[in-house]
């Protein structure tokens, strides 16, 4: 089956709940199919009441046929796996039931939207028809008891299963390309703030729903659109919303091709260094930044324009982490400016010199602006890239950062999450990076010594549970401590300097994996 623009988020919420959210759509479908397929007739002014009335929440509406989408092809995937196993019976009830949501999902778009085009309709009409074809089909096997037949049958359904799909497919792609363009349309066409207002927070919730809708709104000019009011004084109330939602596009290459022909760096670097502009907009501005430095994308042609504003918007990000009023706007900033430090050294070298090293380590001191592991993570992952440069040594020592780095050793998470234990891995592992790279520094390697940093090195390679069962933090962790030892040898005892330090490294990590703990 083609793969199907879809909330496929919803697969993550509880079982239960999704059950809940489905029944509705699940029992209207098998009980109303009949009635919502034939129109009812009401008097014009009513009719125009419904329509208005449908109209205040477009938003509402596509996720409504989102969810229809969603089910569909669920259901499209179990029917062909019961094909596979001969289930006649059940491959017959389910092509029924997605019968009946396909005419629930084309009355429901149909019902708040005006503007269906030529294409959309003969689309609907070759899916509806295709989909009574199919359920007679499956219908006439359940017929037929003749093993060599159904037999002969089922390359038939085959065909037709993965046509409905295809149809499916392609009017569900129609449709959500309209409602872009819809959407587009208002942003660009109209005068009044309260609309493209609605239209943004709309396109914003389109691109949450994954990379395919990014892809569909990308290509119909949507960053350009965007950009297009970020070059607008008189929308600056709009600029958050506005760079929220270019932040959500530009994850896919296609919108990043886009931010390139509008030269969108360089109206990011404008609005960053304008100090007129609200912490709101700088931050939005840091979060499109952090979104298209992130070392992840595979496509990097747009960070030549990129490294020709690197060093104003790297100032800029910096002031923005030194003046942050709460932990969401420095975790921007500070993703933002982690990011650039993975891509070019150049970027290492101005936030040495603008004292940027200073500015994390007072932040980590509030903990009302650091106040998560995935802060700390930015801030480690800085730490980490700037400890290749020679001069962040004394850096380090005069702003404490040796201690935040122990500390760092420590991280653990609080709540069991998922997410914020693999931040807390990460955090672990980059802090002994860190560590591992400034002890070529004599001054660095005794204070950390003198912190107790190698007992805690031991511990994290001994203990799987310290380390969450983390093979990276395993291997940062005796990296370190081997460079801790070559300057300070009488920290360790024997056992422990034969079995992490003595070895090869490869040795010393299969050792520490296979590890017992001991409770004694």
């Amino acid at each position: 089956l083609p793969s199907l623009p879809s909330s496929m988020h919803l697969i993550q919420v509880d079982s239960v709940q999704r059950w809940m959210e489905d029944l509705k759509l699940m029992t209207d479908c098998e009980c109303m199919c009949i009635l919502q397929s034939k129109p009812i007739s009401i008097e014009k002014d009513e009719q125009n009441e419904l329509i208005l009335s449908s109209q205040h929440s477009t938003c509402d509406n596509l996720q409504l046929l989102l969810k229809r989408a969603w089910i569909i092809s669920t259901e499209l995937t179990r029917i062909a796996q019961k094909l596979e196993k001969n289930r006649w019976q059940r491959v017959h009830s389910m092509t029924v039931r997605v019968n009946c949501h396909v005419h629930s999902m084309i009355n429901e778009y149909n019902a708040f939207t005006r503007s269906a085009s030529q294409e959309m309709h003969q689309l609907e009409k070759l899916l509806i028809d295709k989909c009574s074809e199919f359920t007679a089909f499956t219908e006439r096997c359940l017929q037929t008891e003749d093993e060599e037949i159904l037999k002969s049958m089922k390359s038939c359904v085959n065909e037709t299963l993965t046509t409905v799909a295809q149809y499916f497919g392609q009017l569900i792609e129609v449709v959500l390309t309209q409602e872009a363009q819809n959407l587009l349309r208002q942003i660009e066409l109209s005068g009044s703030l309260y609309v493209m207002e609605s239209a943004i927070s709309s396109l914003f919730s389109l691109a949450q729903e994954g990379a395919h809708l990014c892809r569909i709104i990308a290509k119909e000019g949507g960053v350009v659109a965007l950009f297009k009011i970020c070059r607008q004084d008189c929308f600056r109330c709009l600029y958050p919303q506005t760079l929220r939602t270019l932040a959500s596009i530009c994850c896919v290459e296609e919108g990043m091709h886009q931010l390139e022909k509008v030269d969108g760096i360089l109206c990011l670097a404008d609005i960053l260094t304008d100090t007129s502009h609200s912490e709101a907009t700088h931050a939005e501005a840091a979060a499109v930044i952090a979104q298209i430095t992130s070392p992840h994308l595979t496509f990097t042609q747009h960070l030549s324009s990129f490294l020709e504003n690197m060093e104003e918007i790297v100032t800029a990000l910096v002031k923005l982490c030194q003046e942050a009023s709460t932990g969401e706007v420095f975790l921007l900033a500070s993703a933002a400016l982690a990011n650039i430090t993975f891509f070019d050294t150049m970027a290492c070298e101005i936030l040495l010199q603008l004292n940027a090293m200073k500015i994390l380590l007072a932040a980590c001191s509030d903990k009302r602006i650091v106040d998560t592991p995935y802060s700390r993570d930015q801030v480690v992952t800085i730490l980490a890239n700037m400890s290749v440069l020679d001069q962040c040594a004394s850096e380090i020592i005069q702003g404490n950062g040796v201690q935040l780095l122990m500390e760092m050793l420590f991280e653990k998470s609080s709540s069991g999450n998922p997410a914020e234990v693999a931040a807390c891995e990460r955090v672990q592992q980059k802090s002994a990076v860190t560590l591992a790279r400034l002890s070529r520094d004599p001054e660095v390697a005794d204070a950390a010594v003198k912190l107790s940093c190698i007992p805690r090195l031991i511990k994290l390679c001994r203990s799987p549970t310290d380390r969450n069962n983390s093979d990276s933090v395993l291997v940062a962790c005796l990296a370190a401590l081997r460079r801790l030892a070559v300057m300070s040898p009488d920290g360790l005892e024997d056992s422990d300097f034969q079995q992490l330090v003595k070895p090869r490294l490869v040795d010393s990590f299969l050792l520490c994996t296979n590890m017992e703990e001991s409770f004694v």
